[in-house]
């Protein structure tokens, strides 16, 4: 198997788990592919990285991770189209944004050739884990952590970046109901929300959950400061269609850069759909959604692709959004995965061939 990364070692599985998986009824990330690729960073330089058979970590305790929280990842898919073509979906996009990650928490940045040429080798030994099903995928997760020691406030002396890997089924919503969050917020001006930080989605559990208590599955995130602008919903970022308009938060402090985002705003352009990137303030929302201006909600981000909201609710009122038939999110959905599974001309230059 050919690399260009320097003295990558792969160590096999004695026997595969292949033949133990029920692919037909896959839940997301609980099952794990054969292999992963690690590296580690010591003395001040990475390493050279090895793929080995998935297994557990050794960790000290005082491992500075479970201390002070440097701790950034990736998401990912691998897809595979009706040849047995193996693709992924602007994985540059991803392995820039780990080190814009890495560098806000003080971590130190991946070569791009470990990322990307060990993520294309990784890819290539576990090609079978793959899975072939009409919306399927194998969902990739690139981590990086402080393994290096000690209780003093400090960053790490060491670190340590794995790529693990999750054969996953279609993703289905089902009907969305959000609460437009009036307390709690999910970053803060010139904090770490642009980062894809592990605590970024720690603060966000007891939030949420505190919505799903009232029949809510997701909040809708606000600003920090007056709670008057909506800015990402859930875990993705947020789109929002009044008329024929698509509006968008800018990315900003709080606001992640998403790869999905980024897509959808190129392929409405190209589609002729009015875009707006501005704020959008929770009155606005509100307001097209009483006068039946507001036509669609939706969350955009890699598990989903494009999550529509069925309905939000506001300081104890919720508004339905109506249902379309030719929906921008259907459409651009459609669009976006027609280029993942190669079933599309990709004139992006989007794909990125594995195998």
């Amino acid at each position: 198997m050919e690399t260009s990364v320097k003295n990558l070692s792969i160590e096999k599985v004695k026997t595969s788990r292949l033949s133990e998986i029920d692919f037909d009824n896959l839940s997301f990330g609980s099952v794990f592919a054969d292999h992963m690729l690690i590296c580690e960073y010591v003395d001040g330089a990475w390493q050279s990285p090895k793929i080995v058979p998935y297994q557990p970590l050794s960790l000290e305790p005082s491992a500075k991770v479970f201390h002070y929280g440097q701790a950034i990842f990736e998401g990912m898919k691998a897809y595979k189209d009706s040849e047995g073509g193996v693709w992924l979906f602007r994985p540059q996009e991803n392995q820039k944004r780990l080190n814009i990650s890495a560098k806000r928490l003080a971590m130190p940045e991946l070569p791009e050739e470990v990322f990307m040429d060990g993520l294309r080798t990784l890819l290539q030994l576990d090609e079978k884990w793959i899975p072939q099903a009409a919306g399927s995928s194998l969902y990739v997760r690139p981590f990086m952590f402080a393994s290096g020691t000690g209780f003093h406030a400090s960053p790490a002396d060491s670190y340590t970046f794995i790529i693990a890997c999750a054969p996953s089924g279609a993703y289905f919503s089902g009907k969305v109901s959000v609460l437009i969050e009036e307390k709690y917020s999910r970053a803060a001006n010139g904090g770490v929300g642009y980062a894809k930080a592990g605590g970024n989605y720690a603060g966000q559990f007891y939030p949420t959950q505190l919505a799903v208590d009232k029949g809510y599955q997701q909040v809708i995130w606000t600003d920090d400061v007056s709670h008057e602008y909506i800015e990402e919903a859930g875990a993705m970022n947020v789109f929002v269609r009044i008329g024929d308009t698509l509006i968008t938060s800018p990315v900003s402090d709080r606001i992640l850069d998403g790869v999905t985002r980024k897509s959808i705003l190129t392929l409405a352009e190209d589609l002729g759909i009015p875009t707006e990137v501005r704020k959008i303030s929770v009155h606005e929302l509100v307001e097209a959604a009483k006068e039946g201006s507001l036509k669609e909600l939706f969350g955009a981000g890699t598990a989903a692709v494009i999550s529509p909201i069925a309905s939000f609710g506001y300081k104890g009122k919720d508004y339905e959004l109506p249902e379309l038939e030719d929906s921008y999110a259907h459409k651009l959905k459609k669009m976006i995965t027609d280029i993942q599974y190669n079933r599309a001309e990709d004139k992006f230059g989007w794909r990125y061939s594995v195998l």
